[in-house]
């Protein structure tokens, strides 16, 4: 349309063009029929009816994002639509992956006799990288204080944390947290009140993280989810550290008594109108086939006895 549209008058016009001047509301292709001389309408029309006014999807000067906020598909499409399209962002994090334990073995060879495949590695490595790290394999140590120092010290010259499993129990050859010492690192932390994942040590050298989890690989995990990645998500510059808690409802008991607070690998689902948390049926500090699809962790209180079906408890999201 070129001139403007008067009463008893209307213009054909193609979905997102312009609105001719003197018109206000725009009849649906099908609810019409018409001639390059006259149109017929089947459908009343109000004003405003079917315009997308300029400024609905964001108003001016309006905050689309703070810093800190992850750019997912919404927030991506909206700032193109501004025509912002090389928006200031965080670097990714590098973290360092160190296996310690003179048992382990490469996954894809044979196993000898008194060995265990390092499944821990690969594990730890999917979650930092689910969680936006770029990851660096740092190498296996044995059960040496010296080598895993050597490891650490490596780690901490290019990486912006250093996560270490295995070592970091009472046992004679658990010599992790004097490694993590040796290599400069005041420890936090040795052991958290948690299951799975009490055995753990934490450290700061030269201002970065140094993480000992345990060499449970559930133990692991959990050990990453409660405490790690609160801190992963701080250095990716994201403002959801720790994660927001979700209330979620057991689908089915959990028999277990909880001296300490526990944490329980499940499956969100909506039933009934409410959030329930199916628990997976591994739930041990080594079953790491347990986590496997699992989106969510429901926190137990310490102090608790066995629950029951439709308890209520905090959790939050994998």
């Amino acid at each position: 349309p070129r001139r403007t549209i008067t009463p008893g008058t209307a213009a054909r016009v193609m979905t997102g063009a312009p609105i001719p001047p003197g018109a206000d509301a725009v009849v649906m292709y099908e609810k019409t029929r018409f001639t390059r001389e006259s149109v017929a309408l089947f459908a009343p029309a109000a004003p405003g009816e079917n315009i997308v006014r300029a400024g609905e999807d964001v108003r001016a000067g309006a905050l689309l994002a703070r810093d800190g906020t992850v750019i997912d598909p919404g927030l991506t499409g909206t700032l193109a639509a501004q025509g912002v399209v090389r928006p200031p962002v965080y670097r990714r994090p590098r973290g360092g992956l160190i296996s310690t334990g003179s048992e382990l073995a490469c996954p894809g060879g044979e196993v000898p006799a008194g060995k265990i495949r390092d499944s821990n590695r690969y594990t730890l490595a999917a979650a930092l990288q689910r969680d936006g790290c770029i990851v660096e394999a740092l190498g296996a140590a044995g059960d040496s204080a010296a080598e895993i120092e050597a490891l650490i010290r490596r780690g901490l010259g290019g990486c912006d944390m250093v996560l270490l499993t295995g070592g970091v129990s009472a046992g004679d050859y658990d010599r992790t947290p004097a490694a993590m010492e040796q290599a400069g690192a005041a420890l936090l932390a040795r052991g958290v009140a948690l299951k799975p994942g009490m055995a753990c040590a934490y450290g700061l050298a030269s201002g970065k993280l140094v993480c000992g989890l345990s060499g449970n690989p559930a133990a692991a995990l959990a050990n990453y989810f409660a405490v790690v990645r609160p801190a992963v998500h701080r250095l990716a510059g994201r403002c959801d550290c720790p994660p927001e808690p979700v209330t979620m409802t057991l689908a089915g008991g959990f028999a277990k008594k909880s001296k300490t607070a526990r944490l329980l690998w499940g499956r969100l689902a909506l039933e009934d109108g409410a959030v329930k948390i199916h628990l997976s049926a591994g739930q041990g500090n080594a079953v790491i086939s347990g986590v496997i699809g699992c989106n969510a962790a429901a926190i137990v209180p310490a102090n608790s006895g066995p629950l029951p079906a439709g308890t209520v408890l905090k959790g939050f999201l994998l």
